[in-house]
């Protein structure tokens, strides 16, 4: 159920005026250095390689209105995508409604021509007559492009007022906050031409027909060539759903090449999230990372439990807000150094940042951006009930040490577990005899009781960790 509705309030609808070849895309409820705007601006120029461009963007439009997993349910309305301007670059984001696919399209310095990119971060106006406009686009003249509303029709009280109520779900905010932690951890798997990711993403089935299966397969790279196998086998990719890449068909006629990122892989690894990268003229980058499951969506992961239970993560995380500044790469090792933390905490107040969607992070460069989402921050822990449960647990008294690796937690309504660390585990893995283990064995973050027992070590201020919990989370 939503948690909350959202309303867009756009001075005008985002249009394509074909007299003078430009794109004007309104905004709605921003955040900028100077604080909120209502509908702020954020570049005045021209997108140097329109068509790409343009396809590309519908991309990020037809995964916002897209259900992956039970597309019965595709008749409620789409959130409008998330564009950030920071650093010369121009970020545009969405999330499936299944919360299952997130897109984002990346338009460097080089893509953009004519006027300087602004600062901030708000929702841009995709309407379905600029949708039909920017498929018919063939003209290859610059195509000129305005983020914001017109100020001399502000001035003149020329605009007309859109709104657009939507409902805006507490997944899609969670998906937001899980995206960059899970993407923190891929590495590049396959990079090939752009003649074999148009011949390999041809054969993927469509969204919606028949034929698409919503299991899992592998890809592997070999040879400069992709082939898909039905086990995970080491140097491979996990596909979950492949019909989910079926907004990539939109650019493949501008690819100049495809890249696969994900986390490493055994032959006894489960299903994955894995990104997938369309590189486009210009060093445009159209990227789409998929769930590990199609009827799993990112926002119930966990990645960010760990790093949120910290105890300094709030204070960290509230120095290196101030220290953020809509850069395009944020450099994990200046930035605490800057702050005078480890890379350590530094990372874990970037997790803290990005669950109230603050940062997202960009696997190609290796790095976190700064972003600030249009909704209200600090919801954080209402976001996640498996760490308000292990807070409550720790304040009823509910653990207690049975000596090393080896802990006794009692629940609030009287229920006890054991949960056991193993040196081999990961972080987030140690066992506990609770369902939740049972079912998922640390697949999809600790459970309330192993959070519990992080959270009294570290409060004891003996410098131990929760059993399993190894270290730091690897990212970049």
């Amino acid at each position: 159920m939503p948690a909350a509705t959202t309303t867009y309030t756009y001075r005008a609808p985002s249009a394509f005026d074909a007299a003078v070849h430009a794109l004007a895309l309104q905004t709605s409820g921003g955040r900028t250095p100077a604080g909120a705007a209502a509908n702020p601006r954020f570049f005045d120029g021209v997108l140097t390689e329109p068509e790409a461009s343009a396809a590309a963007l519908l991309a990020v439009a037809d995964v916002a209105a897209a259900r992956y997993y039970d597309p019965r349910l595709s008749g409620a309305a789409s959130l409008d995508p998330v564009v950030t301007a920071g650093g010369g670059w121009l970020r545009f984001e969405s999330f499936s409604g299944c919360c299952g696919v997130h897109a984002r399209l990346d338009v460097p310095p080089a893509g953009l021509d004519g006027g300087e990119v602004g600062r901030g971060t708000t929702n841009v106006d995709i309407n379905l007559p600029l949708r039909d406009a920017l498929g018919r686009l063939t003209a290859r003249e610059p195509l000129g492009l305005t983020v914001g509303p017109d100020e001399l029709a502000v001035r003149t009280g020329g605009d007309r007022i859109v709104e657009k109520k939507v409902p805006l779900p507490d997944r899609w905010i969670r998906g937001f906050a899980e995206t960059p932690v899970i993407a923190s951890q891929f590495d590049l798997r396959a990079e090939v031409p752009a003649a074999e990711a148009l011949r390999f993403l041809r054969t993927l089935p469509r969204a919606g027909s028949g034929n698409a299966s919503r299991g899992a397969g592998w890809v592997l790279a070999n040879h400069g060539r992709l082939r898909t196998t039905s086990r995970p086998v080491p140097g491979a990719v996990c596909l979950p759903g492949p019909q989910r890449l079926t907004a990539l068909r939109r650019v493949l006629r501008h690819a100049r090449g495809l890249r696969l990122y994900g986390p490493p892989v055994t032959t006894r690894s489960d299903t994955q999230a894995a990104a997938w990268e369309i590189s486009l003229p210009a060093g445009l980058r159209l990227t789409l990372t998929l769930s590990p499951e199609t009827g799993r969506g990112f926002s119930g992961e966990g990645a960010v439990l760990d790093d949120l239970a910290g105890p300094d993560v709030e204070a960290d995380a509230e120095l290196l807000s101030v220290l953020l500044a809509w850069d395009s790469r944020i450099d994990t090792a200046e930035l605490a150094a800057e702050a005078g933390l480890t890379v350590e905490r530094t990372r874990a107040a970037l997790t803290r940042l990005g669950a109230d969607g603050r940062v997202g992070y960009d696997p190609a460069a290796t790095a976190y951006f700064h972003r600030e989402l249009p909704f209200v921050p600090g919801r954080a822990e209402d976001h996640n009930p498996r760490l308000r449960a292990a807070r409550a647990i720790v304040a009823a008294g509910g653990v207690r040490s049975l000596g090393p690796g080896l802990a006794e937690v009692t629940t609030t309504d009287g229920r006890t577990h054991r949960v056991r660390g193993d040196a081999g585990t990961t972080r987030g893995a140690s066992a506990c005899t609770c369902q939740w283990w049972a079912e998922h064995r640390g697949r999809r973050g600790p459970c309330s009781h192993a959070l519990a027992v992080r959270i009294a070590a570290d409060n004891a201020g003996t410098g131990a960790t929760a059993p399993g919990n190894t270290g730091a989370a690897q990212g970049r």
